[in-house]
């Protein structure tokens, strides 16, 4: 079974903040590259590059001249080799970033030829359990204000999410997110690395001492892959997760072995695609350390992230970006209802993208 073309599709998926704040941050829409990858037996597989702003066009440019001339003709059931050679001839442009994020895109595309050509859906491929319904927590936008954090927070409960993770960096905004949540709702705090090991150090004692009672604070520090100021961080009493801006296995054994994180956040279309998320799932593991993975989006990620979570031995957290699409790739596959998001039961990642909506929202001029 051997690749014979690659193909993308830049797409704009116009959306709003979910409740009645829909004028937050300005947040209009999200994009989304789609990988393509066919083999010469007809069956086809799905990815996405990762290219919130305004990447879609390198994102599409790093498929095209990094990654396609290297697979083209290759044996699509060779995951594993595939991606240890991408990683391998392209470690020049960096093992990191958008190189990874191509790279991601690809592997994410072979497990679906995958999963299709044996007729399983992945989580069956992978051997997991029968868990079709997995625990989403809101994933809230920044609002900058504690009024409106109080807000989202409590809309939020009302439409059923067991858990919510904001995004701010003030004590106010905690605390206000803790008052609307209510005791014993788990309530995380994601920073996206504000602060130097000082402040940041500074900051988690002031919410260890607030009884914000946060599940976790999520990348506090500058540069992220600190792993030991970020250790330093943990010792103040908040449990840390980080991960999101982390690339391959190796890594996460670093910020494993420095005794950083008590929650690994990995990216299925920035971390290195489906194989390197197993493996950071088996280190996780080995560490002790609870894989939450990192997943705001609404590509092919969406879908990867739920088979490797329905095959996990332990139940965990989805992430589900609290915004609602003006249409969606997947259907209702998207979608949480009552705080819960189903997992696709179709062979591979379960759904191809609706090709109606990838023509009504293919970016032009790009």
């Amino acid at each position: 079974m051997k690749i014979k073309n690659i193909e993308t599709f830049l797409i704009r998926l116009p959306c709003h903040p979910s409740g009645s704040q829909k004028d937050a941050r300005g947040v209009r829409s999200l994009d989304v590259v789609l990988v393509r990858v066919d083999t010469d037996t007809g069956i086809s597989g799905w990815g996405d590059v990762f290219c919130y702003g305004g990447l879609a066009a390198a994102s599409r440019a790093a498929i095209e001249h990094l990654i396609k001339p290297k697979v083209m003709n290759q044996d699509a059931s060779d995951i594993a080799g595939i991606s240890h050679r991408l990683q391998s001839e392209n470690h020049v442009w960096g093992r990191y970033g958008i190189t990874m994020f191509a790279i991601s895109a690809i592997d994410i595309a072979l497990w679906d030829i995958a999963g299709k050509a044996a007729g399983l859906p992945l989580h069956r491929l992978f051997g997991g359990p029968t868990r079709l319904l997995l625990p989403a927590y809101a994933s809230l936008l920044r609002y900058g204000d504690a009024d409106a954090v109080a807000v989202a927070v409590s809309e939020a409960r009302a439409a059923g999410y067991p858990a919510i993770k904001l995004h701010e960096i003030t004590l106010e905004a905690a605390q206000a997110g803790r008052a609307a949540a209510g005791e014993g709702v788990p309530l995380m705090m994601d920073t996206n690395c504000p602060w130097l090991p000082v402040e940041a150090r500074t900051m988690a004692r002031r919410l260890a001492e607030s009884g914000v009672d946060l599940h976790w604070l999520e990348e506090p520090i500058f540069p992220p892959e600190d792993f030991a100021s970020l250790a330093s961080v943990r010792a103040e009493g908040v449990p840390i997760a980080a991960g999101e801006n982390a690339c391959t296995a190796f890594q996460f054994q670093a910020m494993f072995e420095a005794g950083a994180v008590d929650y690994a956040q990995p990216s299925v279309t920035k971390v290195g695609g489906i194989t390197e998320l197993r493996k950071v799932q088996t280190l996780a593991e080995t560490f002790g350390v609870t894989m939450v993975p990192h997943s705001p989006y609404f590509g092919t990620g969406l879908l990867a992230t739920l088979h490797v979570l329905a095959a996990m031995p332990k139940e965990t957290y989805f992430e589900r970006y609290f915004v609602d699409l003006e249409a969606s790739l997947f259907g209702d596959l998207t979608d949480v209802v009552d705080g819960y998001i189903r997992v696709p039961e179709g062979p591979g990642l379960g759904c191809d993208p609706n090709p109606d909506v990838m023509r009504d929202f293919r970016m032009k001029n790009i």
